[in-house]
């Protein structure tokens, strides 16, 4: 008995997708005459032909719309996945480590900026820190070697003594030596300086490394006043220089009323003052009983009628001329109380 094989199974056909409903205008007519049922398209703008366009805008929606999405709003195509665009992207988690890099490099950015704008600036101010401390660095080596001994006094000499004995100002000072020459006692020297008359003003003068220099201007004599005591020489400021009991040589007698406190003095000294030394050391009385009548006696015996202090220095000069013209010993008196005017007798 021979058995037959049974049938195979016949071949899956795979799943379609029927459209939702068929209506009666999707019935297109076939070239043989019978009806057939197709689906439409998906997208409705795009069927050929006339009656698909006039479809496609005679339907119930946009065909603008019918491509852009379902009727159930999921994506074109029946996918459920949304649009590209409507993707986000998957943030990754940031660690310390590289913020703390990142803010790093930043700062290191910023500081390289500010150091390059800022270079002139930088170059400008390290120049002025370095003279400024090349300034104070020689300031404190010259002020640490000069209050040192190796810059102390070991010489005292004065200069301008004429009726002075400088010997004897010198050994006066004597106390200043061993003493730096920046720490010299002025106020010292002053109280030494005052016990000599003759001194009216002096000048301090440090010679490194060891030598002081005094510079004195001597008070100038102008004549002795005779007193009850004696004889006092005196200068135009009335400070007495010295005194004996007999008219010093070379100084004129002065006979003033009112002392060495009143005008007729301040007048005198004035006068005396401004005799050029040719005239000066003739001159062996002056005598005056007010400020407006100076009268002078030279050792000729002959007289010079001065007048008051005024434009004294004009008289001497024009004394000076009209004694070289005509000498005192053939002359009794001349008159340049009036300068312009001389008068002589």
């Amino acid at each position: 008995m021979v058995r037959r094989p049974s049938p195979l199974p016949p071949p899956a056909t795979p799943a379609r997708r029927e459209p939702a409903a068929a209506s009666a205008d999707d019935t297109l007519d076939g070239d043989d005459g019978s009806g057939v049922i197709l689906p439409l398209p998906t997208a409705v703008g795009s069927t050929a032909g006339p009656r698909g366009r006039a479809r496609g805008r005679s339907g119930g929606q946009d065909a603008g719309e019918v491509r852009g999405s379902e009727p159930d709003g999921s994506a074109p195509g029946g996918s459920d996945a949304p649009p590209p665009e409507d993707v986000e992207p998957t943030e990754q988690p940031v660690g310390l480590l590289a913020v703390w890099r990142a803010s790093r490099a930043r700062r290191k950015a910023l500081r390289a900026e500010v150091r390059r704008f800022t270079v002139r600036q930088r170059r400008r101010r390290a120049l002025w820190v370095s003279a400024i401390g090349a300034i104070l660095v020689v300031a404190g080596v010259t002020a640490a070697v000069a209050y040192s001994p190796l810059f102390a006094v070991e010489r005292v000499r004065v200069v301008g003594a004429v009726q002075l004995d400088a010997g004897g100002v010198e050994a006066a000072l004597s106390s200043q030596l061993g003493t730096p020459l920046p720490l010299v006692d002025e106020a010292a020297i002053q109280d030494t300086l005052s016990d000599f008359p003759f001194v009216q003003s002096y000048t301090l003068e440090a010679r490194p490394p060891h030598e002081l220099v005094v510079r004195i201007v001597e008070r100038a004599p102008i004549g002795a006043i005779a007193s009850a005591s004696g004889y006092s020489v005196v200068d135009a400021a009335g400070v007495v220089l010295s005194a004996s009991t007999e008219p010093p040589p070379g100084e004129p007698v002065l006979d003033v009323r009112g002392g060495v406190d009143g005008d007729a003095f301040a007048a005198v000294g004035r006068v005396m003052r401004a005799l050029p030394a040719s005239i000066g050391d003739q001159v062996t009385a002056v005598s005056a009983t007010s400020a407006f009548d100076v009268t002078l006696t030279l050792t000729s015996s002959s007289r010079v009628v001065w007048g008051s202090a005024e434009e004294s220095a004009m008289k001497a000069r024009v004394l000076e001329t009209v004694m070289a013209a005509r000498p005192a010993d053939t002359v009794t008196e001349y008159d340049v109380s009036s300068p312009d005017a001389v008068v002589i007798r």
